[in-house]
């Protein structure tokens, strides 16, 4: 099945600014959560003063985490209005609107001045983007000279079924996942220089297991509502 690439960006936006999304997920909306997010952020190496962007960043929680643990700047970017407002609204609660500032954009064309950024997070989201490619050559265009960007990603083993190449599979960060092979030829390809990589599949495994206890819950308390079913692929981030 082929989608149309702004169908995909449109669905993606719509879905993961939901409180169902929230809900099923979790405020960070990826794996991992707040301690995989911390490991990411180390490897930034980044120091006071310094800018960093959050690519997807989704209702703001790894950005305003971002710049706690460094003390840097932080500018996150979002394709939906509904989680830059929310996430705008949470740095303001946590005093943090001096330091943090959230703007809607797309990843395949950030709105970013050339080699204006120090380092850059990216979680779990690139699985999501339909042109990866572009992706990967907007985020080295963005970065300054030996800056760092730490990034995670649903990875796949094998070629996927048909039954997961939909729009709900795009959108469930399974249809166009790449292997981390893949992926690190991607950046390169696009002048970046892998210099690390780890598998972190337990973190994908909670995430599921988490989902699957709430959709459960939702069953119980509404019956009445349908409410898709997770299942486990064989997918490590």
């Amino acid at each position: 099945m082929t989608v149309a690439a702004e169908h995909v960006k449109a669905c993606c936006a719509s879905v993961y600014g939901s409180a169902t999304a929230r809900y099923l997920l979790g405020e960070r909306l990826h794996p991992g959560g707040a301690e995989l997010t911390s490991r990411l952020i180390g490897a930034l190496e980044a120091h006071g003063g310094e800018t960093l962007a959050d690519i997807a960043c989704g209702p703001g929680a790894s950005a305003l985490q971002l710049a706690r643990e460094t003390g840097c700047e932080v500018i996150g970017i979002d394709l939906s209005p509904q989680n830059v407002a929310d996430a705008s609204r949470w740095a303001a609660e946590a005093g943090l609107a001096d330091r943090v500032s959230f703007t809607c954009g797309d990843a395949e064309s950030l709105p970013l001045a050339d080699a204006s950024i120090d380092g850059a997070l990216c979680e779990c989201a690139l699985c999501t983007f339909p042109e990866k490619a572009a992706a990967a050559a907007e985020l080295a265009r963005v970065l300054r000279p030996g800056a760092r960007l730490a990034l995670s990603d649903v990875t796949v083993a094998g070629e996927l079924p048909p039954e997961l190449t939909t729009l709900a599979a795009w959108v469930a960060c399974i249809a166009d996942a790449r292997s981390l092979a893949q992926i690190g030829a991607l950046l390169e390809d696009a002048g970046l220089s892998v210099t690390r990589t780890e598998t972190h599949e337990g973190a994908l495994i909670d995430l599921l297991e988490r989902v699957e206890v709430r959709v459960r819950a939702a069953r119980v308390l509404a019956p009445r509502r349908s409410v898709p079913r997770a299942s486990n692929g064989a997918l490590s981030c």
